[in-house]
């Protein structure tokens, strides 16, 4: 079985609460979304076909643990949901980054979701697809990426759709890198006493000048 991939890095995990950890990324080429913010356009075309078995050959060379399957969005590629229960069979845990306009039913329960929900300032939000909400595992994370005071008051709009089962600590506000402020977003979490997690950008404070493969 053959997926399309854009790149294989190691690295830190820097976009949930596995942040700071050691984690092989798998980036897959492929995107249906075009997100004002985005900083992966390089993954919507660039790729090469390589097989599951391949692909595992390659991570088990970083001897980590910890793998990320993340793109453009990984579920554009109908082979994914095979990838990532061929790494959670071979020992893996895995998270799976995905834009959250598709339907993540056919993902393995054991990977974790990291589910991101667009808001308006990433011109994508029509395409929340926001019944995935309910079907999310104690495990699995909501994203929601903020620009400005818009964006914060959609966002806050979204908590009352996220299960009561998922933890609020695994719900994160994510200040887009240079548009807004970290200690501003802190401030109005703080005012309104909100259930939620601020989350930055880990690897973009560490490697600020590299584009990609962080």
């Amino acid at each position: 079985m053959t997926v399309i991939v854009n790149e294989i890095f190691y690295s830190l995990q820097g976009e949930s609460t596995h942040a700071g950890r050691p984690c092989v990324f798998v980036r897959l080429t492929g995107c249906n979304l075009r997100c004002d913010y985005c900083d992966t356009q390089y993954a919507y075309e660039e790729g090469l076909a390589m097989e599951i078995p391949a692909i595992l050959l390659r991570i088990s060379e970083y001897g980590c643990g910890l793998v990320e399957i993340t793109g453009g969005e990984p579920l554009v590629q109908k082979e994914t949901p095979a990838l990532i229960t061929s790494l959670l069979d071979s020992g893996h845990e895995v998270l799976l980054e995905t834009n959250g306009s598709l339907d993540v039913a056919s993902v393995d329960e054991r990977c974790v979701k990291i589910l991101d929900v667009k808001c308006p300032s990433s011109r994508e939000d029509h395409s929340n697809r926001l019944e995935n909400l309910k079907g999310l595992n104690p495990r699995d994370q909501v994203k929601l990426v903020v620009q400005n005071r818009k964006d914060y008051e959609f966002a806050k709009t979204i908590l009352p759709l996220v299960p009561g089962t998922l933890p609020f600590h695994q719900i994160l506000f994510s200040p887009a890198m240079g548009q807004l402020a970290p200690r501003i977003l802190a401030e109005w979490m703080l005012e309104d006493k909100l259930s939620a997690r601020l989350q930055v950008q880990l690897h973009k404070i560490i490697w600020p000048d590299l584009d990609r493969g962080v």
